[in-house]
């Protein structure tokens, strides 16, 4: 399998393989697989043909229907005694429209997935994500600048070094807060996907 790089167009064509690949593992037709993920059937057909780089969401409702984490979809498949991820080696999963990123630098497997994100936040940008997963939990840690996270109805300011545990089976948000980028690093803990839909 190949390696995933970190430009969008191999990043799809890396995803849309492995999406394909455990799709037919399960013996799934396109039509099953977009109704356990909530998504359309033209939408999975462009994923694996590898046209489209979806956003977190969906490839968060992808990876669950599948019974399968997020890593699984954008890492390499063998698991050695350890993995190493380069600095620009990590898959660009969010650009916003500020300049702002997010990259998956790490992951588990799938069960108990665990995720290794860096996070950066241009000026004005702001990332919203539906509710995961039962029991999903989110660490962030701001590094620089100022980042305000929303979980439900609650509002919380984030300075450098200070930190958030939250529950991300709510709807959130990041938000840069402040006027310089705001960088965090971000942990999400998946249980079991595919496991505990909403």
């Amino acid at each position: 399998m190949p390696r995933v790089s970190n430009t969008p167009n191999d990043l799809a064509a890396v995803i849309g393989l492995r999406v394909k690949e455990r799709r037919k593992a399960l013996r799934w037709t396109l039509e099953r697989l977009a109704e356990q993920a909530g998504v359309s059937r033209r939408v999975l057909i462009n994923i694996e043909q590898g046209s489209t780089n979806p956003n977190i969401g969906t490839l968060l409702r992808v990876s669950d229907a599948l019974g399968v984490g997020l890593p699984e979809l954008v890492e390499p498949p063998e698991l050695e005694l350890a993995r190493v991820t380069r600095d620009g080696e990590g898959a660009i999963l969010w650009t916003g429209d500020h300049g702002g990123r997010a990259v998956l630098v790490a992951g588990t497997k799938s069960p108990n997935v665990v995720e290794l994100w860096e996070w950066s936040l241009g000026v004005g940008d702001l990332h919203t994500s539906e509710a995961h997963i039962t029991g999903t939990r989110e660490l962030i840690q701001v590094l620089t600048g100022v980042v305000e996270v929303t979980v439900g109805t609650e509002r919380f300011t984030l300075n450098p070094r200070d930190a958030i545990t939250f529950r991300g089976d709510e709807a959130h948000s990041y938000a840069n807060a402040g006027d310089i980028e705001a960088q965090f690093a971000l942990t999400v803990f998946e249980p079991v996907p595919g496991g505990a839909h909403r």
